[in-house]
């Protein structure tokens, strides 16, 4: 949860939630932005697959005693427990980056119909440039390479985990999200990491303003493939 990827998601999310909003999260793990957006919200409904990380998320709930926080276990291509038109900001964190292109449709069509009209739908997604250049930064040794060059850019699978991580591009995930009736609002890149050792190794100094670089990344659409994952911010 202390990730830059974790404190870019949060500020560009919490620009849509405020204390009247019904929040669900598709995808949600074991509830780091259930636990940070509980105290913004109304409501906060954490959905996942896998009944581990609802159990821990519930056992987060419990003991911070979050009477507006709930989890529950789902699948993100079909939410039939959840009624229509039941959320003012619908989040999908992670499902994007999980599932192949015709899945992502199913969940998309899922967000927009627990939407309420006028809603706001965040999308996270898997950046095929900025993991492939950050896999050549991280590993020279084994990066860049034909095969895998094949694997990301043509099939937007990851190499070493294929069938787990899929990774798309910003004007492949935005026309997805318009053939599917939404508004995109805003792109956002959010871990622009490039290198973490030698980020890691700067001074705090230097730090501070690394982070000045990131928060002007994040606000510019044209830096937004260029980050390891990204958000895009629809309107139902």
């Amino acid at each position: 949860c202390g990730s830059l990827e974790f404190q870019y998601t949060t500020k560009v999310a919490g620009k849509y939630i405020n204390p009247d909003s019904s929040v669900v999260e598709i995808g949600c793990g074991t509830g780091c932005y259930g636990i940070h957006f509980a105290e913004m919200c109304k409501e906060y409904i954490g959905i996942d697959l896998s009944p581990e990380q609802i159990s821990t998320f519930n056992n987060k709930i419990k003991s911070r005693q979050l009477n507006n926080v709930k989890a529950i276990v789902g699948d993100a291509v079909n939410l039939n427990e959840i009624e229509d038109f039941r959320f003012d900001v619908v989040l999908a964190l992670g499902p994007m980056y999980h599932l192949p292109k015709d899945e992502r449709d199913s969940v998309l069509s899922e967000c927009k119909r627990i939407c309420r009209d006028q809603g706001i739908i965040i999308l996270a997604y898997a950046n095929k440039i900025g993991a492939y250049v950050n896999g050549c930064l991280l590993i020279p040794d084994k990066y860049p390479d034909k095969k895998l060059s094949h694997s990301v850019l043509k099939e937007g699978m990851s190499d070493d985990m294929p069938g787990l991580f899929y990774m798309t591009m910003p004007e492949e995930i935005e026309a997805q999200a318009v053939s599917n009736g939404l508004i995109v609002l805003r792109h956002a890149g959010v871990d622009f990491i490039f290198n973490p050792e030698v980020i890691n190794a700067m001074t705090d100094k230097q730090f501070e303003a690394w982070l000045d670089i990131c928060d002007y990344m994040c606000d510019s659409p044209t830096c937004t493939g260029l980050s390891t994952h990204a958000l895009i911010v629809c309107q139902k």
